[in-house]
Order: C-alpha cells, then structure tokens, then sequence
C-alpha cells in the first residue's frame, strides 16, 4: 500500500487509524510507537477498542510535525 492509498479517504469521515498504521507514518518500530502512546504529549486515542487503541490520522500527523527529530 502507498503512503498516498493509505492517506486517501473520499467518505469524508475522519480516518482512524491503529499502530500498524502509525509506524508507517512515522517510521517507527510498533515498539516505539507503545512507548511514545504512553507519553502525556501524545495524542490520546480517539477509541479502545479489543484490537487496541485508535486515533485519528490527523492527530497522530499534526503530532509528527511538531516533533523533533530523533524523537
């Protein structure tokens, strides 16, 4: 899947988005990306759901573009 096919929404409706879908944003280990939901400047998940936590991928972007780099 593209990083453009990903992205791509037409319903309109927010995408959410888990952490499979977050590493590939970030370039992130799934393990990072635990570390990093925990910390408070995190964006906080949209949802719980069975499969884990969601949010939104504008969210998860937003906090991506004011992050430095190393993280």
């Amino acid at each position: 899947m593209s990083d453009h096919e990903m992205r791509s929404d037409t319903s309109g409706k927010p995408r959410l988005v888990g952490v499979f879908e977050i590493r590939l944003i970030l370039g992130l280990s799934r393990q990072r990306i635990h570390q990093l939901a925990d910390r408070p400047d995190f964006p906080k998940p949209f949802q719980e759901l069975a499969m884990g936590r969601v949010w939104l991928e504008e969210d998860i972007e937003n906090w991506s573009l004011g992050q430095q780099p190393g993280r």
